[in-house]
C-alpha cells in the first residue's frame, strides 16, 4: 500500500492483480497514471481506491481482462500467430486470447499510440516542418519522401502515418510534439502507462526494430480502446485513401497520395457478413513478423477489437484475422 498526502488528506493507492479466468472482467476508468516500470511482467489489471472508507471504481471496470488464454467456445485456428486476441468492448469480454501479455515487436501498430499522443499534445490544424533527422535508411521502411524544410499539417501528417504507415512523417510529427524522438518516447510511455499499459515500453514512434521497443497483444487492445474515442483517429483509418497538397522549403507544392494499408478498408479481403471492419492499422517487419489490429462492428453496432501480432505472412495473417472475426456474432 502506498499513501500520498495531499492537502491532508491521506489517499490509499491498492493495486491488486487478479488470476482471472476466461470470461472475467475487471478494472475500469482511466483515473490513474502509474510509475512506469521496464521490469514489470504482468498487466495491471485492477487499481482500487479507497477515500475516507470509501471505494470508488476499479480501475479496468469496464475494460475485458484476462490472465490465461481464452478459447473456449471457439474454432479460430491461430497456428501461424504467436499473439492473438478478439474483445468484446460492449460487455467487456475476452472472446478469444493467446499470449496476449507476451512481450513483442509491434512495428507499425505503434502508430496507433503515436497518433493518440500527437493529438493529446497538438492540434490537427498545426503546422509541422521536418528537419534533416526524417531521413530513414532502414531497408524496405516505408516513407513518404519527405525532405527538410518540407512543412504540412499536422492533419495531413496523421493521414500519411495511419493509412500509409510513413516512418518518416512520425518523426516529422514526434519532433513537432515534443523536440526530439526522445522526449516523444517518454510522452508514449506515459500515455500507455495511463491507460494500464504497464507491459510495454517505446523508444521511438514509427516502430522500427529496436530490441527495447515492444508491447503486448492485450496493452495494445488498451492503447486502440483509447484510440478509437477520438474522432480524428476513426475518422483517418475508416478511409481508403487520401490525396492533399503539402509544401517543399521553398513554397512548392508536393503531393500526398496514399491508400490505406488495410485490405479490409480497401475491399480486397471480404469480411464475414455480420461483421464491419471501421478501421485498423497494419505492421510488418522482419522482426515482428507480420501485425494487424481492426477496429469492427456487428450487425448490431456493437464494437469490437481484433488483433494478431507476429503472422507468418500476409496472406495467412488475413485469413487467421477473417478467421478470428468470425467468432463475433
Amino acid at each position: 500500500m502506498k499513501c500520498i498526502n495531499r492537502a491532508g488528506k491521506t489517499i490509499s493507492v491498492i493495486m491488486i492483480v487478479f488470476a482471472l479466468t476466461a470470461n472475467l472482467t475487471g478494472c475500469g476508468a482511466k483515473a490513474y497514471t502509474f510509475a512506469y516500470d521496464r521490469n514489470r511482467n504482468n498487466t495491471s489489471f485492477s487499481i482500487a481506491s479507497h477515500t475516507r472508507g470509501k471505494t470508488m471504481e476499479p480501475f479496468a471496470s469496464s475494460l475485458c481482462v484476462t490472465s490465461v488464454d481464452v478459447s473456449a467456445g471457439t474454432d479460430v485456428d491461430m497456428s501461424q500467430a504467436t499473439a492473438a486476441g478478439l474483445f468484446d468492448i460492449a460487455k467487456g469480454k475476452v472472446i478469444y486470447a493467446k499470449n496476449i501479455h507476451e512481450r513483442l515487436n509491434p512495428a507499425s501498430l505503434t502508430k496507433i499510440l503515436t497518433a493518440l499522443c500527437a493529438l493529446k499534445y497538438a492540434n490537427p490544424e498545426d503546422v509541422i516542418t521536418a528537419t534533416e533527422n526524417v531521413y530513414i535508411s532502414e531497408s524496405g521502411a516505408v516513407k513518404l519522401g519527405i525532405t527538410a524544410g518540407d512543412t504540412m499539417t499536422m492533419d495531413q501528417a496523421l493521414h500519411a502515418l495511419l493509412l500509409k504507415s510513413s516512418n518518416d512523417v512520425a518523426i516529422m510529427i514526434a519532433e513537432h510534439v515534443s523536440g526530439s524522438v526522445e522526449e516523444f518516447s517518454k510522452l508514449m510511455n506515459e500515455t500507455a502507462n495511463s491507460l494500464g499499459a504497464t507491459n510495454s515500453h517505446f523508444v521511438n514512434p514509427h516502430g522500427l526494430t529496436d530490441p527495447d521497443h515492444y508491447t503486448t497483444a492485450y496493452d495494445l487492445y488498451l492503447i486502440c480502446n483509447e484510440a478509437v474515442r477520438n474522432n480524428k483517429i476513426l475518422e483517418i483509418i475508416q478511409k481508403a485513401s487520401y490525396t492533399s497538397v503539402y509544401h517543399d522549403a521553398n513554397g512548392g507544392d508536393k503531393s500526398i497520395d496514399v491508400a490505406n494499408s488495410n485490405a479490409y478498408i480497401k475491399g480486397e479481403i471480404p469480411t464475414p457478413d455480420n461483421v464491419t471492419v471501421l478501421g485498423g492499422k497494419t505492421g510488418t517487419t522482419n522482426a515482428a513478423g507480420n501485425c494487424l489490429i481492426l477496429f469492427a462492428n456487428d450487425r448490431s453496432g456493437n464494437p469490437f477489437i481484433a488483433i494478431i501480432m507476429q503472422s507468418s505472412d500476409r496472406t495467412t495473417m488475413y485469413t487467421e484475422m477473417t478467421d478470428l472475426l468470425g467468432e463475433i456474432s
